[in-house]
């Protein structure tokens, strides 16, 4: 369901900038400032327009990342998605990964529980996805919603911690990594060692993901055969 367009509530001349404008200066500014730094007063800036001419289209800042995200959301392709229910949970959680990790500013965003009542129905795809293939899969509409935000939560944190690394340091390498563990209280560490920054850096979260697919499916499999006991 599409959000309705703002309401005017004002008079005169008619709003000269379109909506699309308005949406390309604000990913502008979040690509050179963050979205933190989004503002109506500066977007009426990076326009060159009254604030006022922003209401026309938008109600708030809030409207506005809503909009930007279902945007961003039905721009990205769909894969063809797998008839199996696992493999189709999986897919559809890949994408949701990679459309965030291209704009992780919308991870950001997205970390409240209800934002499926604020995007539109065509930017839910992949959540649909999730839940009807745990459906599928034989899942109670409760086990489904907790598959969703289970894979929802990995995929966000995934996401937000990996952006977020590269800006610890100004210069962009990589923080600096204690040398050594006192082995007497550290034992495991110490033996990992400097090899620690490496093997963290590594992107697992494909693999991550299937094993959390796995145990989510199984935990309800073998709840349900405990209820049919």
């Amino acid at each position: 369901m599409s959000r309705p367009p703002a309401p005017h509530g004002r008079t005169g001349r008619p709003p000269v900038t379109s909506r699309a404008q308005i949406l390309a200066a604000a990913r502008r500014l979040i690509d050179r400032d963050g979205w933190e730094k989004l503002t109506i007063r500066r977007l009426a800036a990076e326009l060159g327009i009254g604030a006022t001419t922003l209401y026309h289209h938008i109600r708030d800042r809030e409207d506005l990342l809503v909009l930007l995200l279902n945007q961003h959301v039905d721009r990205i392709e769909r894969p063809e998605l797998p008839r199996a229910p696992r493999e189709r949970i999986v897919a559809a959680a890949l994408a949701m990964h990679d459309a965030l990790a291209s704009w992780p500013w919308a991870a950001e965003v997205l970390t409240a529980d209800g934002f499926v009542g604020l995007l539109d129905e065509s930017a839910l795809w992949m959540v649909e996805a999730i839940v009807a293939g745990a459906d599928d899969h034989g899942c109670t509409p409760e086990q489904s919603v907790h598959v969703f935000r289970s894979v929802w939560y990995y995929t966000v944190g995934e996401v937000l911690v990996r952006a977020r690394s590269p800006h610890r340091r100004a210069d962009d390498r990589r923080p600096a990594f204690r040398g050594s563990f006192d082995a007497s209280r550290l034992p495991h560490l110490a033996a990992i060692g400097d090899r620690w920054p490496a093997l963290a850096g590594r992107d697992t979260y494909p693999q991550g993901l299937r094993a959390l697919v796995d145990g989510l499916l199984a935990q309800a499999s073998g709840a349900a055969g405990g209820d049919a006991d």
